[in-house]
């Protein structure tokens, strides 16, 4: 009983981390059904709070690069044992550690996640296969711990898992590229990073805005085809965050290259039109 209660509340404490830091990401997973929407909470959770570490908030507090790196690798430490101990202190913890167990999460997913990661605590700009490396960590891994979530339990074929698999990481992808483009201006004038390749040297024009618009519109795409064969359960969830983060691009192809890399203009998609977005997928999704 004392364990059963400890559990709701660490997975509570997981639920106001998303609810706080992301409305999107919030409000699509409050359309997943069961235990899905908990389980994917409580990924979410652990992920924010490492990328907590290298985003500026852990330096706020006073933390040097050095300091930052040591809490870094001690956190990836605790996540990959996270799931061998029945309790933790950390509520964050102690909920992923439920969702890790229950859906079996790979550990080279998690290790992917925490090596790029690692990669923001200094690394300032990207070559194109270091921003191969670094989307595949710090977006595609996710999304395909995200998958393994909505499948635990589920028998599906082979060729539907590798389906599902592609559009997993497909939309990770799209999902952290839009956040890139939206989030050019702070990120080179507050955090001093250029994250694509194509803007290492040279500001953001409109052929390359259009290239990189057309970039997460490809993503986005080839993530439809997978979102389809989802389970009931997740793949309205997903739909609702597909279009929503669709409806962040078209907002971004609207605007002109210096309003994009503008350090206060990240762009939004108002709270009333993602409810309207919301209620469209579960049209879609039903129909």
């Amino acid at each position: 009983m004392h364990l059963r209660r400890y559990d709701t509340a660490a997975q509570r404490a997981a639920r106001q981390v998303i609810d706080t830091y992301s409305t999107s990401f919030s409000l699509a997973t409050r359309l997943l059904r069961g235990r899905v929407r908990t389980d994917i909470a409580n990924l979410y959770a652990m992920v924010r709070i490492a990328d907590e570490m290298v985003d500026g908030t852990a330096r706020e507090a006073g933390d040097g690069a050095a300091a930052i790196r040591r809490r870094l690798d001690a956190y990836e430490d605790q996540v990959i044992a996270a799931p061998t101990e029945r309790f933790h202190t950390d509520p964050v913890l102690h909920a992923y550690a439920i969702t890790a167990r229950r859906c079996e999460l790979a550990d080279a997913h998690v290790h992917a996640f925490f090596a790029s990661m690692r990669w923001d605590i200094d690394k300032q700009s990207y070559s194109p296969q270091h921003f191969s490396d670094y989307i595949y960590g710090s977006a595609e891994a996710i999304g395909l711990m995200c998958l393994q979530i909505f499948l635990t339990g589920r028998e599906v074929s082979d060729s539907e898992r590798a389906e599902m698999n592609r559009g997993a990481r497909r939309l990770g992808a799209a999902f952290q590229k839009v956040n890139f483009l939206r989030d050019l201006g702070e990120d080179s004038h507050e955090l001093n990073r250029t994250y694509f390749p194509e803007l290492v040297d040279t500001p953001l024009d409109g052929p390359t805005k259009d290239r990189l618009v057309a970039d997460i519109r490809a993503d986005l795409a080839a993530a439809q085809r997978a979102i389809a064969l989802l389970p009931r359960d997740a793949r309205l969830g997903v739909q609702a965050a597909a279009d929503i983060f669709a409806a962040l691009t078209d907002r971004l192809d609207r605007l002109s290259p210096a309003d994009v890399a503008h350090p206060s203009s990240r762009v939004r998609v108002p709270n009333a039109e993602k409810t309207l977005i919301a209620a469209r997928a579960v049209k879609k999704v039903i129909r």
